[in-house]
């Protein structure tokens, strides 16, 4: 019986985690289940798994959690923490045996780095951990022991392309990929629901349209990175991360259907590729499981039914911000820190109406240049200095973000760091 913990567990992630688990309740029970705020979808999950531990991050909704849970019976409620230090805490517990680290954005970047450091097998589907600080996580992850599986359904879908013995590397925080037998990895992209639009329809794009997503269903803030293809960026640091390859050696390319959901090219003109059907279930029970194999309560896949297969190559002039993420890579140290948070702050404020589509590149590159001017590049040595880095550029694109454009140097105390 192992016992997971999962981060996150009201968003997509973690209620598509629940549905796996549902399903083997032999082999899995749910220990803890953290939430940022969503208290009636969170008491649902407590109603169903009885979690021994609930944690809850915004300590202003812990009056109205703690009325729903008096009304379980005593034997049923859960032990219960309150605010972002305590629950961070909570994935290094000794109790769990897998930590799913599913919380958006550098929020998760601590909760991630306890599992890590506790030695857990850590299903990742925080990729904002590897992107802001990757080679402190990997060293961590190889000197606590633990096992770094990625649930993002490209990253997977690499790793299960990868041999055997080189994706037992990435399950102990290695890099595999130094065997010169793989030539490249390919990442596919959907595209995004602006795929076919003219760049000139991009200004008037709405929050609602771009979290309009054609294959998946995401939450906001990952909906419109897809449809930037930041996401996509993301990834691309992420898989050099993961797999120890540089930006030379990764290849993107949009495929409409989200059928194969990556490939890993080999010097002898072979491409093994991962299929399936669009559902996160499938890297969740990959990674729970692995090395072997469980159910996920997914269709499989019908070719009979497939239209066909497109690929096309990605418009960076359209969608900069891949090309963005790309130019972090290689100029390497802060810069995809510094890509990270902008992009979350631009994103943040997009959705709040504050900054149109268009400005959240801006954004990005904008806080790019500044950090390459002011000397913010150099690459934080600890996980505090990582934080401490990821604030002072988020002060600095919200101030971009009120006046789009206008030009600002970085603050003295981000020019030191």
């Amino acid at each position: 019986m192992k016992r997971v913990g999962i981060f996150g567990s009201t968003g997509s992630i973690g209620c598509n985690t629940l549905d796996v688990l549902a399903r083997h309740p032999d082999a899995y029970r749910v220990e803890v289940l953290v939430a940022h705020g969503r208290v009636d979808a969170l008491f649902a999950q407590v109603q169903r798994f009885h979690p021994a531990v609930v944690g809850l991050v915004d300590v202003a909704r812990q009056e109205a959690l703690l009325q729903r849970l008096a009304s379980l019976p005593a034997s049923e409620r859960p032990e219960l923490v309150i605010g972002q230090q305590a629950v961070d805490a909570l994935a290094g517990d000794p109790r769990l045996d897998v930590v799913v680290a599913a919380v958006v954005g550098t929020a998760g970047l601590r909760s991630t780095w306890n599992a890590l450091t506790a030695g857990k097998r850590v299903l990742l589907a925080n990729k904002e951990s590897l992107v802001a600080a990757g080679d402190l996580m990997l060293d961590v992850a190889r000197r606590g022991g633990a096992q770094l599986l990625p649930i993002d359904s490209e990253h997977n879908a690499i790793f299960q392309c990868l041999p055997s013995e080189q994706a037992s590397l990435v399950g102990q925080g290695m890099l595999p990929c130094g065997n010169r037998s793989i030539e490249s990895i390919v990442l596919t992209a959907s595209g995004g629901p602006f795929r076919d639009w003219p760049s000139e329809r991009f200004a008037g794009i709405t929050p609602d349209q771009a979290c309009d997503h054609p294959n998946w269903s995401m939450g906001r803030k990952i909906s419109v990175d897809s449809a930037t293809m930041m996401n996509k960026g993301l990834e691309v640091i992420e898989a050099a991360r993961l797999f120890g390859v540089d930006a030379g050696r990764i290849e993107v390319v949009v495929h409409p259907e989200s059928v194969i959901h990556s490939m890993v090219r080999f010097v002898d003109g072979s491409v093994i590729a991962e299929l399936g059907e669009p559902d996160m279930r499938t890297p969740i029970a990959h990674a729970l499981a692995w090395p072997e194999r469980i159910a996920s309560g997914v269709d499989p896949l019908d070719f009979s039914a497939l239209a066909g297969l497109h690929f096309e190559a990605p418009d960076m002039a359209r969608f900069p911000a891949l090309r963005l993420a790309f130019d972090a890579l290689e100029k390497g140290g802060a810069a995809p820190l510094v890509i990270n948070a902008a992009n979350e702050v631009a994103v943040s404020a997009f959705l709040g109406h504050r900054i149109g589509f268009t400005d959240i590149p801006r954004a990005i590159e904008a806080a790019l240049e500044y950090a390459d001017g002011s000397g913010a590049l150099v690459a934080p040595d600890s996980i505090e200095a990582v934080l401490e880095r990821d604030h002072a550029v988020r002060d600095w694109t919200g101030q971009w973000c009120e006046r789009p454009g206008e030009a600002r140097l970085f603050t003295d105390r981000t020019s030191r760091q």
